[in-house]
């Protein structure tokens, strides 16, 4: 008798993430916003539930929409990236597929640049901001991380389509998570 098709797939953060509280928590600057992704992906890291990448999705006053960590190893499966887990998680909860649809501006924040999956996904998933911790070429420098091709001119390709790109916040402290990780000779996520 043959298995019946898969018919729903159910993803979900570690259990720590239902711990956290942002009550009093001022994401306000830039800085601030991609600081918590950095704390996402060391919790993340720190606790073994996943690789060493964190992303949030913040609203027009700077309100936490969702969270994302890696949960590639966990969860069996590959695309559950940080980037990823944010985006499906503030689009379930605003029930829109273009975050940005109802209002914005919409931004995520991420411990690192995206790979070519994420920023396939961050094309469509409408943010008006993407803020970035680590660079890619510190993913793969300090990880066996192979970040896919991007478009030669990525940041140019997502800003002709309205999305902003900041680079390089808080990078030291994004590249000690990946550090740790790479030292820690960890599974690939």
């Amino acid at each position: 008798m043959p298995m019946p098709l898969p018919a729903q797939l159910h993803l979900t953060l570690p259990v720590w993430a239902l711990t956290l509280d942002l009550n009093g928590r001022d994401f306000s600057t830039d800085a601030a916003k991609v600081a918590f992704a950095i704390e996402l992906a060391r919790r993340n890291l720190e606790h073994g539930s996943g690789g060493p990448f964190g992303a949030a999705v913040f609203g027009p006053q700077d309100q936490v929409l969702a969270i994302g960590v890696n949960r590639v190893v966990p969860q069996s499966c590959s695309l559950a990236h940080a980037e990823i887990m944010a985006y499906m998680l503030a689009q379930q909860r605003l029930q829109q597929f273009r975050l940005n649809a109802l209002g914005g501006p919409i931004t995520l924040a991420t411990s690192a640049q995206p790979c070519c999956q994420c920023y396939g996904a961050t094309v469509w998933a409408g943010i008006d901001r993407l803020l970035i911790g680590a660079r890619s070429e510190d993913v793969e420098a300090l990880t066996d991380f192979d970040e896919g091709p991007l478009p030669a001119d990525w940041i140019g390709e997502l800003q002709r389509r309205g999305i902003d790109v900041v680079r390089d916040l808080e990078r030291d402290a994004a590249c000690a998570v990946l550090k740790a990780y790479g030292e820690q000779g960890g599974p690939r996520y």
